[in-house]
C-alpha cells in the first residue's frame, strides 16, 4: 500500500501520535493525505440526470454512409467504435429510486478516429420547452420544492403542474411523460432518441437533415404504475441490476440505430417546423434507415471513475456532423460544458480517462485544475515561428461549420412556427391503444390529485379538451371536478392528424420472452422434473427463470433433492418479474397458502395482467388470495410448458383489465 504519492505506507490501522494515548501528531501525511482525500470524495451531482447507470460497448456501422456524413463511424460498413452509454432519471438525485415516472436519459459517447461525438439523448424524442431560456424554470418547477424539500424525483406536485399549465407548447411532452414510456421495465427495452434536428455533412460540404432513434432489438416493454410502485420499495436498484445481470451473464442489450434522413424541401413541406424540439416526424411519414447497432458488452470497473466522472456535451461533435438553429440545442451547446466544468472542478475533465478522446490530442490549453499531461517545449500559442511549434488547425480535415444562409432582426422572439402547441399531442394520445390511453388518463389524475391548489388542477384540465374530448372527461371525472373547465383557446387549432403505430408500446412489443425474467415459485414436495421441463422450456426462448421459495435454501423436491433458490418470498414479489409460474404440491401448498407475502405474489400476479403458469396444487394459493377465476392468462404446466412460453411472449393478458 502507497501514498498518492507513491510511499509506501507502514501503519494503515493507526495515526501517529505522541504517546500510545497522546494527540495526533500534524506530521503524520499519510493520515493527513487519507483524510483530506475521503473528505473530497465526493464531486456535486448533476443538477439533472444525477442518478444514472453506465456500460462500455461498441457502435458497428452496418451500412457506409460517406455519400452523405464525414462522421467517422459512418465510413464504412462493419466498422466498430467504442462507446461509453450513461442512462439516466432526470428529476431525482442521486439517492433516489430507479422505476419512478420520469423522462429517462440515453446518452451515448462514441469514442471515433475523429474525436469524441456525443450523442445526448432521452427516451422520448421531444421535450418540454421550445427554448433554453426557459430550461432553469422547468428544471426549478419539477425538482422538489424549495420550501419544504420534496417530493423527490416526482412530478405530482404543485410547482410542475402550475408551471404545465402555464405553458401549452409542454403539453406533447406532458403525453408522453404521463404515458408508460416514463416507467420503462429496464433501460434494455426502452427507445433512445436525440432528440432535436442535427445536420449530417458530406466531403463536398452538401448538409442533409437527420433525427437520431436507437431501437432495442429485445421490443419496448414498461411496467404498470402499481408495479413501479412496490418495485420501488421491493428493489431501488431494479433498473441498474437488471443492466448488471444482462451484461455479466452475457446477455449484451443491444439498439438498432435508425436515421430519419430529408432534406430542405421536405422540410419546408413538412406541417411543423424542424427546429421546434416539442415536435417528432412520424415515422410512417419519414421512414426509420436503420444504419448500425450498438451493444453493450462490458460493466465499468469503478462506479464513480466512469459513470458519475462521464461527461456528456451536446456540443461533442466531429467532422460530417453539425447542428442545427433548434434554440433549445443551442442553449444546450452551452449548458452542458458549462456545468461539465462546475461539476468537476475545472476545464480539463478530459484528461479523465472515461472522458479522454482514444485518438490524438493536440492543443495549445494549459494548467488549471487537474492538468495532468504535462505539457512539453517553449510553444504555448499559435501562430508561432518556433521550429518545434506544435499542432496548426487543418482546414481540409478539420470540422467547418456547414455556411447556412443568417439572416433577420436581433431580437427577441418565438417563430410562429412553432405555435401548435396541441396537434401532436393528439396524435400521441389517439395513436395509443385503449389500454394505453387509460394508464395517460390515469396518470394525469394521480398527479394532479396531489396537487393541493384547485385552480392549478382546473388550469391543466382546461387544455385537455384541445387534445382529446375524452380524455379529458375521464381526467375531470377522476378528479371529481363539478364540470369541465372552459377550454383554453389554442393559438393554432389543433388539427387530426393520421395515428402512427411508431408510438405505442403495446404495438411494438418483441413477440417473444426473450431478455425476460419468469419467477418460479416452488413449495417442498414439487415433482423435479417439472420444474426442469418448465425451466429447460423458458431458458430454451432465450429467458432467465429466477426460483422463489420460504427460504433462499430453497426446497425439498418430492424425491428428497433441493432445488437452489435464489430468492425468498419475502423479497420477491411478482412485480419484479415478467411473467409467474407456482409449482406446489399437496403437502406443500398448505405452507404457501398461510403466507401472506405468497398470497400477495399470485394477487399481484394476476392484477397485473402477467400470464400465470400453475402446476400441482399452485391453484390453492391463487384461490386463498382472492383470485377464483382462471381466465385465458393462466396455463396447466403439466399439460407442457411451450403453449405458456409462447404465451408470455406478448409479455400480458390485457383481456384482463381492459
Amino acid at each position: 500500500m502507497t501514498t498518492a504519492q507513491g510511499g509506501v505506507v507502514s501503519d494503515n490501522q493507526n495515526s501517529l501520535k505522541a504517546g500510545a494515548r497522546g494527540p495526533t501528531l500534524l506530521e503524520d501525511f499519510a493520515f493527513r493525505e487519507k483524510v483530506f482525500h475521503f473528505d473530497h470524495e465526493r464531486i456535486p451531482e448533476r443538477v439533472v440526470h444525477a442518478r444514472g447507470y453506465g456500460a462500455h460497448g461498441y457502435f458497428e456501422a452496418t451500412e457506409d454512409l460517406s455519400d452523405l456524413t464525414m462522421a467517422a463511424p459512418l465510413q464504412e460498413k462493419g466498422k466498430r467504435t467504442p462507446a461509453f452509454v450513461r442512462f439516466s432519471t432526470v428529476a431525482g438525485n442521486k439517492g433516489s429510486a430507479d422505476v419512478v415516472r420520469d423522462v429517462r436519459g440515453f446518452a451515448v459517447k462514441l469514442y471515433t478516429d475523429a474525436g469524441n461525438w456525443d450523442i445526448v439523448g432521452n427516451n422520448m424524442p421531444v421535450f418540454f420547452i421550445q427554448d433554453a431560456m426557459k430550461f432553469p424554470d422547468l428544471v426549478h418547477a419539477v425538482k422538489d420544492e424549495p420550501d419544504r424539500g420534496f417530493p423527490q424525483a416526482a412530478s405530482a406536485h404543485d410547482n410542475f403542474w402550475d408551471f404545465i399549465s402555464l405553458m401549452p407548447e409542454s403539453l406533447h411532452m406532458i403525453m408522453w411523460a404521463m404515458s408508460d414510456r416514463a416507467i420503462p421495465r429496464s433501460f434494455r427495452f426502452m427507445e433512445g432518441f436525440g432528440v432535436h434536428t442535427y445536420r449530417l455533412v458530406n466531403t463536398e460540404g452538401k448538409s442533409t437533415f437527420v433525427k437520431f432513434h436507437w431501437k432495442p432489438k429485445l421490443g419496448l416493454q414498461s411496467v404498470v404504475w402499481d408495479e413501479a410502485v412496490k418495485i420501488n420499495g421491493a428493489d431501488p436498484d431494479f433498473h441498474r441490476r437488471d443492466l448488471w445481470d444482462a451484461i455479466q451473464s452475457g446477455d449484451f442489450p443491444e439498439w438498432e440505430l435508425g436515421l430519419q434522413i430529408f432534406d430542405d424541401e421536405f422540410a419546408d413541406n413538412f406541417a411543423f417546423d424542424i427546429l421546434d424540439p416539442t415536435k417528432i416526424i412520424p415515422e410512417e411519414e419519414l421512414p426509420i434507415r436503420v444504419v448500425g447497432r450498438l451493444v453493450l458488452d462490458r460493466m465499468v470497473d469503478n462506479f464513480f471513475a466512469e459513470t458519475e466522472q462521464v461527461a456528456f456535451c451536446t456540443q461533442n461533435v466531429i467532422p460530417g456532423i453539425d447542428f442545427t438553429n433548434d434554440p433549445l440545442l443551442q442553449g444546450r451547446n452551452f449548458s452542458y460544458l458549462d456545468t461539465q466544468i462546475k461539476r468537476l472542478g475545472g476545464p480539463n475533465f478530459t484528461h479523465l480517462p472515461i472522458n479522454a478522446p482514444r485518438c490524438p490530442v493536440l492543443h495549445f490549453q494549459q494548467d488549471g485544475h487537474m492538468q495532468t499531461r504535462g505539457p512539453k517545449g517553449r510553444a504555448n500559442y499559435e501562430p508561432n515561428s518556433w521550429t518545434e511549434g506544435g499542432p496548426r488547425a487543418d482546414p481540409k480535415t478539420g470540422f467547418r461549420s456547414f455556411p447556412e444562409q443568417v439572416s433577420g432582426e436581433k431580437r427577441k422572439l418565438r417563430p410562429e412556427s412553432f405555435a401548435d402547441h396541441y396537434s401532436q399531442a393528439r396524435l400521441f394520445y389517439r395513436s395509443q391503444t385503449p389500454v394505453e390511453q387509460q394508464h395517460i388518463a390515469d396518470a394525469i389524475t394521480f398527479e394532479l390529485s396531489k396537487v393541493e391548489t384547485l385552480a392549478i388542477r382546473e388550469r391543466v384540465a382546461a387544455h385537455l379538451p384541445n387534445i382529446d374530448e375524452e380524455l379529458a372527461a375521464r381526467v375531470v371525472e377522476g378528479l371529481g371536478l363539478a364540470k369541465q373547465p372552459k377550454p383554453h383557446e389554442p393559438a393554432v387549432k389543433p388539427v387530426d392528424l393520421p395515428p402512427s403505430d411508431a408510438l405505442s408500446i403495446l404495438k411494438n412489443g418483441p413477440g417473444a420472452f426473450t431478455g425476460r425474467k419468469l419467477g418460479l415459485l416452488l413449495s417442498d414436495g414439487v415433482e423435479a422434473k417439472l420444474v426442469e421441463d418448465v425451466t429447460a422450456a423458458f431458458e430454451g426462448a432465450g429467458a432467465v427463470v429466477e426460483v422463489i421459495a420460504a427460504k433462499v435454501g430453497g426446497v425439498t423436491d418430492a424425491g428428497g433433492k433441493t432445488i437452489e433458490a435464489k430468492h425468498q418470498i419475502n423479497g420477491a414479489p411478482s412485480v419484479v418479474f415478467d411473467a409467474v409460474a407456482v409449482i406446489a404440491s399437496d403437502a406443500g401448498i398448505a405452507d404457501l397458502v398461510a403466507s401472506h407475502p405468497a398470497k400477495g405474489f399470485a394477487a399481484d400476479a394476476f392484477a397485473h395482467a402477467k400470464f400465470i403458469g400453475l402446476g400441482g396444487a399452485a391453484g390453492q394459493l391463487f384461490d386463498a388470495a382472492g383470485v377464483t377465476g382462471r381466465d385465458d392468462g393462466f396455463f396447466d404446466l403439466e399439460k407442457g410448458a411451450e403453449p405458456f412460453v409462447t404465451a408470455c411472449g406478448k409479455l400480458r393478458f390485457w383481456d384482463r383489465v381492459a
